[in-house]
């Protein structure tokens, strides 16, 4: 049944909705019957939501026209294979006009950083870091309502067991009050607000640090910071060491060594010739540490990294993601 639903979406358009409505009689085309098929799933969906304890008018308002979006299953079938390569990707997303950006939102926001740093035990320039690159600092969250665009994903058969928990969990932050439904928008894969939570990482680390009530990730600069920063927190972050840093690796190193389940302390790096950048030494704590090549064809650029990157992949499980993070958040400010 749910492959073919995967099917059924992709043929969905205004006409077929037209069309199936203005049908009373004789042959119903598969199309119509398929739109039928949703409304079915949508009260199998509520049933099970008011088991959970929402409450009906919740759900009922949350799907009030709700029907699937074609353009969803688009993006989801779509995505492009990552192409671009390492200087192409942190070009782009480590600009100067990001790092300037930055430290000017750093500034504006610095004592209401430097709290929530200290409280959560997170140095404030990983926060503003994500914030940055996650959303452009709060200004592109994503424009699909989150309902809508997870109830498309949910129906459909690729995934429909992890964005139909998803999808739940969502109708539990409407029905706590956190957002309105037509202000729960995002990304077409259901990612919200500032710092694009899904809604099972706001269910377990959004917090309301203003104390309006709501945790609002979507207008509350406070509730956002702390949020990430609790987030971070319950990764395993440190807030005694960095994420990482560029070294050079000598002309004789094993690439073999390289990648993250590699570990080893950074004085056994410095036996095996691995440098700073400008040729010094590397620094005398014995942290547990990996080599990082984000091209592994090359051993340039290389980075030494810590238990911070680990932290930061929980959020993005990419490498790029990760070293973009930290190398903004050192040119955002070292506090």
């Amino acid at each position: 049944m749910a492959g073919k639903r995967c099917g059924a979406l992709k043929r969905y358009s205004w006409l077929v909705a037209v069309l199936c409505l203005g049908l009373s009689v004789g042959h119903v085309p598969a199309a119509c019957a398929e739109e039928r098929g949703f409304d079915e799933w949508r009260e199998e969906l509520r049933a099970e939501a008011l088991a959970r304890g929402i409450q009906a008018e919740t759900f009922d308002t949350a799907f009030d026209g709700v029907a699937p979006i074609p353009r969803v299953i688009e993006l989801d079938r779509r995505q492009p294979e990552f192409t671009m390569t390492f200087d192409e990707y942190m070009s782009r997303v480590v600009n100067r006009k990001r790092i300037d950006e930055g430290r000017e939102k750093f500034a504006r926001n610095r004592n209401l950083l430097n709290e929530i740093g200290a409280k959560f035990g997170v140095q404030p320039r990983f926060i503003v870091a994500l914030w940055g690159i996650e959303t452009g600092f709060g200004r592109h969250t994503g424009g699909f309502p989150v309902v809508a665009a997870l109830a498309t994903l949910a129906f459909d058969g690729r995934r429909s067991s992890f964005f139909r928990r998803e999808l739940l969990t969502s109708l539990e932050i409407l029905d706590q009050g956190h957002i309105p439904p037509e202000r729960m928008k995002g990304s077409w894969a259901g990612a919200m607000g500032q710092n694009q939570f899904m809604p099972s990482s706001f269910a377990r680390h959004a917090i309301d640090y203003d104390g309006d009530g709501r945790r609002d990730i979507w207008m509350s600069k406070a509730d956002v910071f702390a949020s990430t920063a609790n987030y971070l927190a319950a990764s395993g972050w440190r807030d005694d060491i960095t994420w990482g840093r560029g070294v050079r690796l000598p002309r004789d190193f094993d690439l073999g060594l390289t990648g993250r389940k590699i570990r080893k302390r950074i004085g056994e790096w410095q036996k095996l010739g691995v440098r700073r950048l400008d040729g010094s030494d590397l620094p005398r704590r014995q942290l547990r540490s990996s080599i990082v090549l984000p091209d592994k064809r090359k051993r340039a650029p290389a980075f030494l990294v810590y238990d911070n990157f680990e932290a930061i992949l929980k959020w993005n499980r990419s490498d790029f993601f990760a070293i973009a993070v930290g190398y903004l958040a050192d040119r955002i400010g070292t506090r």
